[in-house]
């Protein structure tokens, strides 16, 4: 790899580092192609991304962003799984490291916040953006609905007791 395309990857990755939601470090010491393969469909299913980087270039883009933090947690061989959505990269990350304890969180940020592996198991038990927009939209329907019952209520309630008016005269 010569000096530009060791530039843009630093550029790249310091892309990452300010965009992202959070950043999951893991050590993935063993995977198989299959199973990291594996790993970067969740992460993609999910709308993250995994991405394996120099140690060295990747504490060279940290620098100067939100997450610099996290720098003391690259060492070895480390992957590093990240999504704009606060959550979903750390879903991923924790529900895979389950399935395969080859994978081994580390930690992790979300903007400046420094993730312990508790940290990131916190974050992925939390409702993803996509759940808490549904879950607000339910709740804005929810006393619509219940205006349209209450108004519909009495003219149906009326009726019924009409209707047992009726049956008790005949």
């Amino acid at each position: 790899m010569d000096r530009a395309q060791k530039e843009q990857l630093v550029d790249e990755l310091g892309q990452i580092f300010e965009s992202s939601g959070v950043v999951v470090v893991s050590h993935y010491v063993g995977l198989t192609v299959a199973e990291m393969q594996d790993l970067r469909a969740r992460a993609s299913a999910a709308g993250g991304s995994v991405r394996v980087a120099k140690n060295r270039l990747a504490k060279i883009a940290l620098e100067g962003k939100p997450c610099a933090s996290i720098a003391n947690l690259l060492t070895g061989m480390t992957v590093l799984t990240y999504s704009e959505d606060p959550v979903a990269a750390a879903k991923v990350a924790q529900e895979f490291s389950k399935d395969n304890p080859k994978l081994v969180i580390l930690g992790g940020a979300m903007g400046e916040n420094a993730l312990d592996v508790a940290g990131v198991e916190a974050v992925s038990k939390m409702p993803s953006r996509d759940e808490l927009i549904a879950t607000i939209a339910g709740m804005l329907g929810a006393p619509a609905s219940n205006i349209a019952g209450a108004i519909g209520a009495p003219a149906s309630n009326i009726a019924s007791i009409l209707s047992t008016i009726e049956d008790r005269a005949a």
